[in-house]
């Protein structure tokens, strides 16, 4: 069991743009009287962060722009001493914006501009020594296929969002992460390889499956939702830290759960992703 787990995280760095309103527009519809807010934000930068605060030793592999908004979207990384020695600088294109809609009720529409998370390319870095490594499918699916095939520890995918990717990617996953929209989507191919597949229903909780079979389940603590948004990126962060760690199945996916509903009770992806003491609070 490792004491302070060595973690890899690539992926995406965004800056959140967040209108906050009494309720979410349906199509076509205009909902005024917003506050608006500016986040750190993106999967990749969410689960780093969340991995650091969790007790992980944290770097992330990411691609920015030179502008002003990168130097917002990793404020609270660097603040958090999350290793952004292999983040590179894009020299055209511009750091990735997500413009998201939270309601009252902590419910969510996002958008995202990619920007430069869409030139991410393996050749930019070589990874180094870690026992995990988290992913996601905000940055270029080849990116993520090379790396993952040669890192030769612990792999957790979460395949957010949705897309067509190779049996190889899949295959090389030591733990897939999807809600219950992705693995209708995914279907069948999440349990073909021998990996764990974990499936989150939100407020419900969440699920481990290992060739199909159901082998652990865990509720969700019951909170007043703020803000769900970045939730799901600590969720999987916590699942990895505690794997990591040595904990069972049943042990980690508690501990998931426990550390995505504590990033739901603040506003903003970043500054709601919780400390350790925070998550072992909710188990007390």
């Amino acid at each position: 069991m490792a004491d302070r787990p060595s973690i890899l995280v690539v992926g995406s760095v965004n800056l959140d743009i967040v209108a906050t309103t009494d309720r979410l527009p349906v199509v076509g519809e205009t909902v005024t009287g917003a506050e608006i807010s500016r986040f750190p934000g993106g999967n990749g930068a969410n689960q780093a962060l969340a991995a650091r605060r969790l007790g992980a030793d944290v770097s992330l592999v990411a691609c920015i722009g030179n502008d002003a908004e990168a130097d917002a979207a990793l404020a609270l990384l660097k603040e958090g001493g999350v290793n952004l020695g292999l983040a590179v600088t894009h020299p055209e294109a511009a750091t990735g914006v997500a413009l998201i809609c939270v309601s009252a009720d902590g419910e969510n529409h996002i958008v995202v501009a990619p920007g430069a998370n869409r030139e991410l390319a393996a050749a930019d870095v070589v990874l180094p020594e870690a026992e995990a490594l988290i992913c996601q499918l905000e940055v270029p699916v080849p990116t993520l296929l090379d790396h993952v095939t040669a890192f030769p520890g612990s792999v957790c995918i979460n395949l957010a969002p949705a897309a067509d990717v190779p049996e190889e990617l899949l295959g090389r996953a030591n733990i897939l992460v999807v809600n219950q929209t992705e693995a209708e989507f995914y279907g069948e191919r999440l349990h073909r390889l021998g990996g764990l597949v974990v499936e989150t229903y939100g407020a419900a909780g969440a699920s481990i499956f290992r060739d199909g079979e159901k082998i652990a389940a865990a509720n969700a603590p019951t909170i007043d939702a703020v803000d769900t948004t970045g939730a799901g990126d600590c969720f999987t962060a916590a699942l990895t830290v505690a794997i990591a760690e040595g904990k069972a199945p049943q042990a980690a996916l508690e501990f998931a759960c426990a550390a995505g509903a504590a990033a739901a009770l603040k506003r903003g992806a970043q500054p709601s992703l919780p400390y350790r003491q925070d998550v072992e609070a909710m188990f007390a």
